[in-house]
């Protein structure tokens, strides 16, 4: 089962990029270059955001893509629904027909408990919270790197 398909992980890559930019506008080349991405799927991943009121973009010379909204307004919920749909565990389907004995399942109340502890998890998860746990995973490097060129005498 995968969570996270590739255009919610590139979509997430993209957001983390453009709240890293501020209130700059970043290139779609740009994005896609510092993200390893492929340029052409990223332009769709955008689109995508633009149509759900997240990123705007501006042509020209400055232009390109930049938050819409505030990084800890988009939750990693409302990503994996644009590009996914809905969470769910279990579709109750067996050859493309509903399954006859969903009314009283008792696994599928089981799995619509799990399917609604995953959406508030994921609904928890903003690009502001990845963005600040991005910073603290970097922390301990650049601290340790600033120690090492002091000793050397580097500022």
């Amino acid at each position: 089962m995968k969570v996270l398909n590739k255009k919610s992980d590139y979509a997430v890559r993209a957001l983390l990029a453009l709240g890293a930019g501020g209130d700059g506008f970043l290139s779609a080349r740009a994005i896609a270059e510092g993200q390893q991405m492929p340029y052409q799927f990223l332009r769709g991943l955008l689109q995508d955001l633009i149509r759900h009121g997240m990123v705007e973009s501006r042509e020209g010379a400055r232009g390109g893509f930049r938050l819409l909204k505030d990084c800890d307004e988009i939750a990693l919920l409302d990503i994996i629904e644009i590009f996914q749909g809905p969470v769910q565990v279990s579709e109750c389907m067996f050859r493309k027909q509903i399954c006859v004995n969903r009314a009283n399942c008792v696994l599928r109340h089981e799995i619509l408990r799990i399917e609604r502890v995953v959406q508030r998890e994921f609904e928890n998860i903003t690009i502001g919270k990845l963005m600040r746990d991005l910073e603290k995973a970097h922390r301990p490097q650049t601290a340790q790197k600033n120690e090492a060129n002091i000793v050397k005498g580097v500022f």
